[in-house]
């Protein structure tokens, strides 16, 4: 049984397409923190993935991130999340991430788990 304290572990290797780029063009030539967000918000779905049912799927509420340290293309960065609350249908971890013992950043996600049905109803578009 999953219970707080419990850990998932995902690795990401940057290449150049996780590089920090908005409309305007190339910003860094580093992870960018957006990349390092999405990374992490999959680690934390490591957990949601064991405990949804067939006819249900995650859907994220929020996510923190405090980006402390670049990662470079080529590096692989360790996502550990740690189950800090599993309650109702909530689920929201703690997370670092981490190249080598450099901490790149850390934060918190959290997901909640519906029913599929319920999910496709709140995403439907709205008629005009």
């Amino acid at each position: 049984m999953i219970k707080p304290g419990d850990t998932r572990t995902y690795v990401k290797h940057v290449t150049a397409a996780d590089f920090a780029r908005f409309d305007d063009g190339l910003v860094h030539a580093v992870c960018s923190t957006f990349s390092l967000a999405q990374a992490a918000e999959w680690a934390g779905r490591l957990f949601v993935l064991e405990l949804k049912a067939e006819d249900e799927e995650g859907i994220g509420t929020f996510l923190t991130i405090n980006h402390k340290s670049p990662v470079f293309e080529g590096e692989d960065v360790t996502i550990e999340a740690t189950l800090k609350k599993y309650e109702g249908n909530e689920v929201i971890c703690s997370y670092t991430a981490k190249v080598g013992d450099r901490l790149v950043a850390d934060g918190e996600t959290g997901q909640k788990i519906l029913k599929k049905e319920k999910l496709a109803k709140i995403l439907a578009p709205k008629k005009v």
